[in-house]
């Protein structure tokens, strides 16, 4: 299972915009690589990125096998009330995997 780290600021003014940075922690197996006895590795891609926060999707990336192991992403969104981000993947073996923060918004 891919574990993630998620960076956003500590406390963000209303109306700001901010940096989401996320790192995903996955082998990203292309399925063009053998093993020690000359089996083919299955392909195993994180092929799904999607970030919610407060409910509205702020993010989306469809990501294919040219993508590098351990991805990082990094995009700007506008704060407009606390709540939660969830950061939600999935990759070609069907594992749903979501890391969640919290984010402070003040006047």
């Amino acid at each position: 299972m891919a574990k993630a780290r998620i960076k956003v600021p500590g406390v963000v003014k209303r109306g700001a915009v901010f940096e989401v940075r996320l790192l995903i922690r996955h082998p990203m197996e292309t399925g063009f690589r053998y093993n020690n006895v000359g089996q083919k590795i299955p392909k195993n891609i994180v092929h799904t990125v999607r970030c919610v926060y407060n409910g509205a999707e702020v993010f989306h990336a469809e990501l294919f096998p040219g993508i590098a192991a351990n991805p990082y992403f990094s995009f700007f969104t506008t704060a407009e009330a606390s709540g939660e981000l969830v950061c939600v993947w999935t990759d070609d073996t069907g594992v749903t995997t979501s890391e969640r923060v919290a984010l402070t918004v003040s006047e």
